[in-house]
C-alpha cells in the first residue's frame, strides 16, 4: 500500500505494539511515529471510536505540521452490553497494564457460557491532510470472533489471547504477524482507508 503523492504521514500514537503492526500493514510508505516530534498523546474524550481517532489525528497533524493518520480500536463483547469498546487499552484503570484489562474481562465474563461469547474487534483509521481538515478520510475495519475463558497464545498484545479466531480454529495471539495483519479489524481498515485515499487523489488529479 502506498499513498502516492505524500511524502510523510505522522502517526498518532503511542503504543508501540499498534505501531509495529500499522508500519508492517503500510511497510511501503515512511510511516513516522509522533514520538519523534515529542507530541503528547490527545485525551480521548470522544464517546465513540470516531471521535477518538479524529481527536487524535487533529493533535498528531496540529503539533507536527503533517498529515496525519489515527485509529481508535477495542473490543466489542456482546453479553457486556459492548463493553469494553472505547476504553478498551483502560478497561481496569487508566494506568492499567494489557494482562490487567484482560483478567477483568476475564471476570466479567465468568458466568457466561461459550456460546454468548460472541465479540468483535473494532477498527476506526482517520486520515487528515492538516489539523483543519474539514472533511477527514474515514474507514472501519470488523473482526468477528468470541472470547476464551483463559490466555492462549504469545503472539500480539492486548486481548489477543483471549479472542478466538473460528476462521483459523486458534486466538488472535497464536496467530504469525502477517496472518493477523491480514485478518485483523486494523488491517481492514488501513485497507479500506488506503483506497479511499487513493480515490481522493485520482479525483483530484483529473480536475
Amino acid at each position: 500500500m502506498t499513498f502516492s503523492t505524500l511524502n510523510k504521514i505522522v502517526l498518532a500514537s503511542g503504543n508501540p505494539s499498534k505501531i509495529r503492526e500499522i508500519q508492517a500493514i503500510l511497510a511501503e510508505h515512511p510511516i513516522i511515529p509522533q514520538s519523534t516530534f515529542n507530541v503528547v498523546d490527545a485525551e480521548e474524550t470522544g464517546a465513540t471510536f470516531v471521535e477518538n481517532a479524529i481527536l487524535k489525528a487533529r493533535n498528531a497533524a496540529l503539533h507536527c505540521k503533517l498529515p496525519a493518520i489515527a485509529d481508535d480500536s477495542g473490543l466489542v463483547v456482546d453479553a457486556l452490553n459492548g463493553a469494553p469498546g472505547v476504553i478498551s487499552a483502560r478497561y481496569a484503570g487508566v494506568h492499567a497494564s494489557d494482562r490487567d484489562n484482560l483478567n477483568k474481562l476475564l471476570r466479567e465474563l465468568e458466568s457466561v457460557p461459550a456460546e454468548l461469547r460472541t465479540a468483535r474487534f473494532i477498527c476506526v483509521m482517520v486520515f487528515m491532510e492538516h489539523a483543519n481538515d474539514p472533511c477527514p478520510v474515514i474507514a472501519q475495519g470488523v473482526w468477528e470472533g468470541r472470547i476464551l475463558d483463559h490466555a492462549v497464545g504469545e503472539n500480539g498484545f492486548g486481548y489477543d489471547p483471549v479472542f478466538w479466531v473460528p476462521s483459523h480454529n486458534c486466538t488472535s495471539a497464536e496467530l504469525p504477524a502477517a496472518v493477523k495483519n491480514a485478518l485483523s479489524h486494523r488491517g481492514q481498515a488501513l485497507g479500506h482507508l488506503t483506497a479511499l485515499i487513493k480515490a481522493k487523489q485520482s479525483v483530484r488529479g483529473r480536475l
